[in-house]
Order: C-alpha cells, then sequence, then structure tokens
C-alpha cells in the first residue's frame, strides 16, 4: 500500500512515499481505508524527533494520528461496526498517512450518527482535534455556562474546534490571538467576539473586559505567551496549557502568584488521555460526529492535499503560513 513516512528525524525533506504492507487487525481493532487524513501540529514535533527516533517496522515511522475512511476488516472481539461502514479513527500511536490503517476500535465511531451521516472530509478533521477542544475547554478548564474564554492560535486547528464548541457548551464571550494581522478576518469568521495579535493582546482584551479578564484562558504557544496569560485572568480564573508550538525553554510559575492571584494552571495532553481514560475520546468524538451531521459545527478545512504533498503540508503548519485545518487525500 502507498504511505509516507520517515527513517530518520529531521525537516520535511526526510519525509518519503513509501511502499508497506496493509496492516491486519488484531484482537479490538478495525482495519480501515483511508480517504482522508486531518494533518496536525504533533507530527511534525514526531517527524523532528520531539518523539524520539523513528522505531516503527523496518525503522520507518509513519505520521498521522486522524482519518476517514471504509471499515475493510474486523479483529477478533469488535462489536458495534461492520465491513463497509463510514468511519473516523483516533490514532494514539500515529500511522495515518498510509492507504490502510488498524485503529483500536475505542477511539473508532461511525459517520452514521443520530443526526444523519457526517461527510468523510469533514469527518477527517475531528478525531485528534476536537476531542482535544472538548477536553481543554471541559476536563481541563472546567467551563462553566456564561463565561468567558481567550483562545490563543485562534485560527488554528484546536483553535477553530474550540470556538464553536465554547458556545455550545454555554461561553458568553469568546476571544481568540493569532500570529500575524493576516490571519485576522479568517479567525473571525469562526464566531469569536474579538480577535487580538497574539504579541499585544493584554492591553485590548483588558479594555473589552473593563479590566476583569477571562475566566479560561486555552493556550498552545507557552513561553512569554503563557506568562502573561495569568496576568488576565479573571477570579478563580483557568489556564490551560496544551502544547508548545513555540519551542519555548520551561517556564515555571510561581505557587505564591497562583495563591495570591486566584489562579489556577491545567494541563492537557490527547495522548495521555488514550493511555489512561480511552473512553472519554471516543465519546468525545461520537459527540462532535453527531455535531458535525446536524450542521452545528464545521471543521474549518482550508485545504486538501494529495497524499503525495504531505511535506507541504507540514510546511504550512510549521511555518505559521496555513490556517484553520488542512487535510491530506488518498481518494
Amino acid at each position: 500500500m502507498r504511505a509516507v513516512g520517515f527513517r530518520t528525524n529531521g525537516g520535511v525533506e526526510v519525509l518519503e512515499e513509501l511502499d508497506l504492507p496493509e496492516p491486519v487487525p488484531a484482537a479490538g481493532q478495525v482495519a480501515v481505508r483511508v480517504a482522508f487524513v486531518g494533518v496536525n501540529f504533533a507530527e511534525i514535533q514526531h517527524r523532528r524527533g520531539e518523539f524520539g527516533a523513528p522505531d516503527g517496522p523496518g525503522g520507518v515511522d509513519v505520521p498521522g494520528l486522524e482519518v476517514s475512511g471504509t471499515v475493510v476488516a474486523l479483529g477478533a472481539e469488535v462489536g458495534g461496526l461492520e465491513v463497509g461502514e463510514p468511519v473516523a479513527a483516533y490514532l494514539p500511536a500515529f500511522g495515518g498517512y498510509a492507504e490502510v490503517v488498524a485503529a483500536d476500535v475505542r477511539f473508532v465511531r461511525s459517520l452514521r450518527t443520530a443526526a444523519g451521516e457526517a461527510d468523510l472530509a469533514g469527518a477527517a478533521g475531528l478525531p485528534c482535534v476536537f476531542p482535544t477542544a472538548f477536553g481543554v475547554l471541559k476536563d481541563a478548564g472546567r467551563l462553566q455556562e456564561g463565561e468567558s474564554v481567550l483562545i490563543h492560535s485562534a485560527a488554528g486547528g484546536v483553535g477553530s474546534a474550540a470556538a464553536q464548541l465554547a458556545r455550545e457548551l454555554g461561553a458568553a464571550r469568546v476571544y481568540g490571538t493569532v500570529g500575524s494581522a493576516e490571519k485576522i478576518p479568517y479567525a473571525a469568521q469562526l464566531g469569536y467576539d474579538e480577535v487580538f495579535l497574539r504579541d499585544s493582546f493584554a492591553e485590548p482584551l483588558a479594555e473589552v473586559t473593563g479590566g476583569r479578564g477571562v475566566d479560561l484562558v486555552l493556550d498552545p504557544v507557552g513561553g512569554p505567551v503563557r506568562e502573561q496569560s495569568l496576568t488576565v485572568l479573571a477570579p478563580f480564573g483557568r489556564l490551560v496549557a496544551y502544547g508548545d508550538l513555540g519551542r519555548h525553554e520551561q517556564w515555571t510559575a510561581s505557587v505564591w502568584d497562583l495563591w495570591k492571584g486566584n489562579r489556577t494552571i491545567a494541563g492537557f495532553n490527547i495522548g495521555d488521555l488514550a493511555r489512561r481514560a480511552p473512553e472519554r475520546i471516543g465519546a468525545y468524538l461520537a459527540e462532535a460526529l453527531r455535531l458535525l451531521a446536524a450542521g452545528r459545527i464545521r471543521p474549518g478545512v482550508t485545504r486538501t492535499l494529495a497524499l503525495a504533498e504531505a511535506a507541504k503540508a507540514h510546511e504550512l503548519l510549521e511555518t505559521g503560513t496555513g490556517r484553520g485545518k488542512v487535510l491530506l487525500s488518498l481518494t
């Protein structure tokens, strides 16, 4: 089967087209013929070596955390799905940049929902991004109805998802930040009340909130952005860290400042959730697919490239020139 992977860590040049054997589903797995792959920043980290050297079969790693496609085989002890069923799947161990993947059934959900059937292309942008957005808002962020949220990297995949889900969960005001002025018009279409430039967000945010600040900040950027985000929290406000797009040095918050300022820092990592509470990811994916089928959310797909153009997709995310969700197509 066709696939794209890498034998050594490095820049986009290490990605190569491969011919690999099709996987056979083990017990508790299904084999999915992939139609579309969602591209995520974690796959860039994977390629760069931030998760270690390639250790897949034959020394080859295949990126890809989320796919949509059709079930082509069932492993033992699998129920609730059938061959030919359209599905979306989260792949915590990667592997999505391929024609066929073996997916743990706990992270696979049918596109046939109570609200109708979700679109294959749209569904590919959900399995990693929307459970992450649910997790940072509900689990780590403890968002309550009527509260306000600030979302950094507002035009990215998780930011686009979180802006929509925050409204679904009852947020009263949703603010965002972006890295460049060119991204403001796109982010504004996602339903933000205000969108600010990330390098100067604190002052205008204070203005629009009357100095109160916000109840929840979602931060995948790190560094100075994370440190400044603590200063814009309202009383009992929460900051959720869920990435390090800026590749900054480790930053340590002062417990004294948290205590004296009635602030909280929380973390969210979908990989840890997959290991220790996998049922949450499956439940959130099912709910996201239902909302997609009902027309309540949109995956924000802005670019669809061929599988062979995976390096181009990585460049868009790595340089920050992309916006919304980028997909790879195998159709």
